[in-house]
């Protein structure tokens, strides 16, 4: 193995560790919200910094290997792993806020018991490792059924924003902790949205399709050879 695939293999082992890494990240600060502890909480603050260095490395590498003048695929896999990186470490950003916002909540009696936003992670990281999985394995067609599935959460995030906003209104001694309830959601939805943007990568690496801003992603999840 020449020194240039050695460095190939570790930008892919390093993409790997940091989609483990966040996905760790989402699901402890998820705990620390439904379990209400706050020193699990800032344990994900705390780590955020890994996923900011796993960043900046895979981003040296990367930058590194461009330099060697790589062929078309292999120029693809490197740029797209950058972008592969930089949604990972906005999953890691978002998994910061539902951590800061679980201690928050803490200080108050919980308003109602926690169903749709464990289920909105639930959804979001699956997305997530099926598109880091499509990545591994060079499956775009696992990809591109990723990206429907962001509907369902958005879905999810609206309905909830529709009930909390309710809660508002009728029980105005309610509104801080829906206030923070709804910013949860929101980084839930995000979190499915750089699920998104890495399935929509991966369909590019592999397929050399750009499938972003398309309206007829589903057909193409449907048709994937059209």
């Amino acid at each position: 193995m020449t020194h240039y695939d050695e460095e190939m293999t570790r930008l892919k082992e390093s993409l790997i560790a940091m989609s483990s890494h966040a996905e760790s990240a989402v699901t402890r600060a998820m705990r620390a919200l439904v379990e209400r502890n706050d020193d699990l909480a800032r344990e994900v603050q705390r780590d955020d910094a890994i996923l900011d260095q796993f960043e900046i490395e895979i981003d040296d590498t990367a930058l590194h290997l461009l330099t060697k003048a790589p062929l078309a695929t292999d120029l693809r896999l490197i740029t797209v792993a950058m972008k592969i990186s930089q949604n990972l470490e906005r999953v890691g950003d978002e998994a910061v806020t539902i951590a800061r916002r679980a201690i928050d909540l803490g200080t108050e009696p919980q308003l109602k018991p926690y169903i749709d936003l464990p289920r909105m992670a639930t959804m979001s990281l699956e997305m997530l490792r099926d598109g880091i999985t499509a990545f591994i394995n060079r499956e775009p067609e696992k990809a591109r059924a990723v990206v429907p599935r962001d509907q369902d959460v958005d879905d999810l995030n609206r309905q909830l924003h529709r009930e909390l906003s309710s809660y508002m209104v009728e029980r105005p001694t309610t509104i801080t902790r829906c206030l923070h309830l709804m910013v949860i959601s929101k980084s839930l939805e995000r979190i499915a949205d750089h699920a998104t943007n890495i399935a929509e990568d991966v369909v590019y690496l592999y397929e050399a399709k750009d499938i972003r801003h398309t309206n007829s992603k589903a057909n193409e999840t449907e048709n994937p050879g059209r």
